[in-house]
């Protein structure tokens, strides 16, 4: 293992453990699997609907990541700057980008987690009925791919400031726009007033077009290209935010 990857791994195991060394971890996730069910089986009528599948389920998590993604990343930057310890951090022989990818590795496989503690509600269908394990499989996978670039949104907006309130406030309102950018009662709104071109350009940057299209059973070039820019670009911005406090 070269020195670069080794610096990511010590960084990302840090980080982890770190979640679950805090309660906060835990509240976390009973959180989100309570508020998961809660939405899918009482407010989506999940048994009134009378179909084996995780439509309902899956249309839950962009709303969720959109407050819980912030709620994580929010003290990951924020905290270093407040404390010192960025400075700390930076003077180790590290980069910035292998600080970033541990950070936010850690953050996302801690979400992938929190995915993988859902598999009752796979059970309770599949119990109930025969779904698609295809449309089931990628409904995952589009989650997963949503989770990770709502939370390096997280961690780009918690490099931005000392404050972890702010940084929770700013990931939050990029994060909603990314998720009403394609919510259907606002693109018909947008359709009255602008252009179709125009429409589909702004719902062609929403999470939600195109976990909707992995949703379908099928993960598109385009759609995975989707996901990896998005991620791509925030972390850019995250290390060129940390390159610039380092020349300070």
């Amino acid at each position: 293992m070269n020195r670069g990857l080794r610096h990511i791994k010590s960084i990302f195991m840090r980080e982890l453990t770190g979640y679950f060394g805090s309660a906060l971890a835990y509240v976390f996730l009973v959180i989100f699997l309570v508020l998961l069910g809660f939405f899918t089986f009482y407010v989506s009528g999940f048994f009134e609907n009378g179909q084996a599948d995780l439509s309902a389920f899956f249309s839950w998590h962009p709303w969720l990541y959109m407050l819980l993604a912030p709620a994580i990343t929010m003290r990951l930057w924020a905290d270093e700057r407040k404390q010192g310890t960025l400075e700390l951090l930076m003077t180790f022989p590290i980069t910035p980008f292998e600080a970033i990818m541990g950070k936010f590795l850690a953050a996302w496989i801690f979400v992938g987690i929190a995915l993988f503690l859902t598999f009752p509600i796979v059970i309770t269908v599949a119990y109930l009925g025969s779904p698609d394990s295809g449309a089931i499989f990628c409904g995952y996978a589009g989650s997963f791919l949503m989770a990770g670039a709502f939370l390096s949104i997280g961690l780009m907006s918690s490099s931005l400031t000392r404050s972890p309130v702010v940084s929770f406030l700013v990931s939050t309102f990029i994060c909603l726009f990314f998720n009403l950018a394609g919510y259907p009662p606002v693109t018909q709104a947008m359709k009255s007033i602008t252009p179709d071109v125009m429409v589909n350009f702004v719902s062609g940057l929403s999470m939600l077009t195109h976990v909707a299209s992995i949703s379908r059973g099928v993960i598109s070039f385009f759609d995975l290209s989707y996901f990896l820019s998005v991620m791509g670009f925030m972390l850019f911005i995250n290390s060129v935010s940390l390159e610039n406090r380092q020349t300070l």
